[in-house]
């Protein structure tokens, strides 16, 4: 955890300062093929000319940096429709839609969750499953994304 807050850090600004949201990003490691997946967003959509723009710039700063030891995959993206969501904030702007959400350790003997995001309450997001609410701690998801809805009118 303290790797991918090290990250948001040294990122963000460069992202911001391009012009662009900082909607997040994911750290896998896993030796030779270790993934560092950045999301960047902007009201008027992302294409790939912009995201190699900011691959070029977080190239430069993760050169200078140097904060992953090993070899890794640089990939930035939109965050998409089925957007994952990292702070908050973001589940808070998606109140009402359905989530797919799993945790880093079992609640109620489960990890994964699938319903809607029915609300935000202080540090925990609340998503009812089935007619039951779960109320869980953001500190507890290891991740989440929206479930993208093709029937909306």
């Amino acid at each position: 955890m303290a790797k991918v807050d090290e990250l948001n850090a040294m990122l963000e600004p460069v992202i911001t300062g391009l012009g662009f949201v900082f909607w997040g990003l994911d750290f896998s490691a896993q030796g030779k093929h270790s993934t560092l997946r950045v999301y960047i967003d902007h009201e008027d959509g992302i294409d790939v000319d912009q995201c190699a723009e900011v691959s070029r710039q977080i190239s430069a700063v993760m050169d200078v940096e140097d904060p992953i030891s090993q070899n890794y995959t640089l990939e930035v993206s939109s965050p998409g429709m089925d957007r994952p969501l990292f702070s908050l904030d973001q589940f808070a702007a998606y109140v009402g839609e359905w989530v797919q959400v799993r945790l880093r350790a079992p609640f109620e003997g489960r990890r994964k969750f699938k319903g809607v995001l029915s609300s935000i309450e202080d540090q925990d997001i609340c998503v009812t499953v089935d007619g039951m609410e779960y109320l869980l701690p953001i500190e507890s998801i290891d991740k989440a994304s929206l479930i993208p809805n093709f029937n909306k009118q």
